[in-house]
């Protein structure tokens, strides 16, 4: 028996001792988050020593109109995105109307569109020849364009308003998820006092889901600065159409990453701003956070106002047009016997795939060095680095790929033309290689994510006892921690699958000659006003979309027992 006690002891004090250092896992865990900053560290390089530079130039002609078109579009979807977020988010978790449990889920629909897509079907239906202005016409027997006045759909105004139908769903789900958390014992200490429902939102609930709503925005705000398609098709000089131009158009690639240091410089100061609104706030979870809400019951007329309030986002971002590609897609079917086609979706799967179970895998290694080293904090400072890539727009991404890759097939051609005559070619840049290393870099976050909250629910004690049984840190991750963490794993191999496969940018610019995914094959046939003829793909990047919706529906509504 006192040996047995003896031995226990001993265990638990060795526990206790600072783990032995392990060179592999840390040397991997650096090295992976090295691998993704590389791109970052690439476009300010490139940018501070170009070869031609021409940022005088930039500054004096085209470089303010895109910040001034930047900081508007920046305004107007961020603007829209917290009214309807956070109305919409406030009334169907504290408000009974008809319909309420339907937009529950129903108002994240709009994240499974991709907003060049909706740009696109939205132009075809309000143009001049579109469908509802010669219904208009037809009704009212004008003529021309000059006996009545339209909106132009193809404007800032236009961008800002598709931006937003797909983007507010940041803001409501963290305002919803933040509703949901808080305790309802303040909100009837307000009713005590003589608050109504509106002064106690706005007194009460607000101020306390601000730290999540600043989330959202700034959520909002990257996803803005990362579009490309819409801005393109939509003619707005935005600074991620401004890259484009400036590599591709006038073969300046370091022009483009000037203007890439300068978009970089704007998602530091949205994390900036975000972290600012939410640094001085604490807050602590009640006692009765997992007691039933008790609704507000609205008057006939404000629920039918509630219902329509929160209908009207879900049928503008998604139900029309869904309905419209959908009917598209229906008289597309023979593209499925189509090899091309075939080959664009066998390209979409199969990079989303790669990156997917690629950037699982670096989160594991990086939340599993953690987890053996807690008291290193480089290691929390390489995590933190390696989740830098979500923040860079597509547009930067590409460019900050494209720089090392080229600069590694340049050396080795070199140096095999100098010693064997023979010349390698692009061994990673041009090839689909390129793509998948970009996507990683710009989803780990999302995985990261996911992974460190599963392993973190894993008790240390799992640790102990693999340690007891002679496992080393490998056959442990193996054996127990991946076991345990499946579903979170599953769920960041999801949402990054469902991201890649949307993503527009970095593909568009990054992708080889004739080689083309789902969503670069949209974007060339729906940009030349042939929407038709590419609505099959688009529904099916539309389909896999819907799938997270569900996830995160069902993620956010369990946050509280009793819903």
């Amino acid at each position: 028996m006192t040996d047995i006690t003896a031995t226990a002891s001993a265990t638990l004090v060795d526990t206790r001792k600072p783990r032995r250092y392990m060179p592999g896992w840390y040397s991997i865990a650096w090295g992976s988050a090295i691998l993704v900053m590389l791109p970052v560290l690439a476009v300010f390089w490139l940018a501070l020593f170009p070869t031609d530079n021409i940022w005088p130039h930039l500054a004096e002609t085209v470089l303010p109109v895109y910040v001034q078109t930047t900081l508007l579009l920046l305004a107007g979807v961020g603007g829209l995105s917290v009214a309807i977020g956070v109305s919409s988010a406030w009334l169907v978790t504290m408000c009974n109307f008809p319909g309420r449990r339907l937009f529950e889920w129903a108002l994240l629909l709009p994240f499974a569109m991709p907003a060049y897509l909706i740009a696109y079907l939205y132009t075809d239906l309000l143009e001049y020849a579109g469908p509802l202005q010669t219904f208009l016409r037809e009704l009212f027997g004008w003529q021309t364009a000059r006996d009545y006045w339209f909106p132009e759909i193809r404007s800032l105004g236009g961008a800002i308003g598709m931006l937003t139908l797909v983007l507010y769903p940041y803001v409501y789900l963290l305002a919803r998820a933040s509703f949901l958390e808080q305790s309802m014992s303040i909100r009837d200490a307000s009713r005590i006092f003589g608050c109504t429902p509106w002064q106690s939102f706005y007194r009460v609930s607000l101020p306390i889901a601000r730290p999540a709503i600043a989330v959202g925005l700034s959520l909002v705000s990257m996803e803005t600065l990362n579009d490309f398609g819409t801005v393109d098709y939509f003619a707005v000089k935005s600074l991620s159409a401004g890259i484009y131009d400036a590599w591709l158009n006038r073969g300046n690639l370091g022009a483009a990453a000037q203007i890439a240091t300068l978009m970089m410089v704007f998602v530091i100061m949205l994390i900036s701003l975000e972290r600012i609104a939410r640094s001085r706030q604490r807050q602590f979870t009640g006692s009765d956070r997992f007691r039933s809400i008790d609704r507000y019951s609205l008057s006939p007329a404000r629920a039918w106002l509630a219902t329509l309030a929160c209908a009207l986002p879900v049928i503008l971002g998604f139900l029309i047009p869904f309905l419209v590609l959908g009917s598209y897609a229906i008289r597309r079917l023979d593209q499925f016997a189509e090899a091309d086609f075939l080959a664009y979706a066998s390209h979409s799967f199969t990079l989303s795939a790669l990156a997917a179970l690629l950037t699982v895998a670096i989160a594991v290694i990086l939340a599993y060095s953690k987890r053996l080293y807690p008291t290193q904090r480089s290691l929390t400072l390489a995590a933190r680095f390696s989740s830098m890539g979500y923040a860079l727009p597509g547009a930067v991404l590409a460019i900050g790929v494209i720089i090392p890759l080229a600069a590694f097939d340049n050396s080795v051609d070199a140096f095999m033309r100098e010693y064997f005559g023979i010349s390698t070619g692009l061994l990673l840049s041009g090839t689909p290689f390129a793509i998948v290393f970009a996507y990683c870099v710009r989803f780990l976050a999302v995985s990261s994510g996911s992974v460190d909250a599963s392993l973190a629910k894993v008790t240390p004690s799992m640790d102990m006892a693999s340690r007891s049984l002679g496992l080393n840190p490998l056959q442990t991750l193996r054996r127990v921690h991946l076991p345990l963490i499946r579903g979170g794993l599953l769920t960041a191999v999801l949402v990054v699958f469902v991201d890649a496969m949307k993503e527009l940018p970095a593909t568009l610019i990054l992708r080889p000659f004739n080689y083309d995914t789902l969503a670069t094959y949209v974007y060339q046939y729906a940009s030349d006003e042939m929407l038709e003829t590419s609505s099959l793909a688009a529904m099916l990047i539309v389909l896999v979309g819907i799938v997270p919706v569900i996830l995160l529906s069902r993620t956010i509504t369990s946050t509280r027992q009793g819903n």
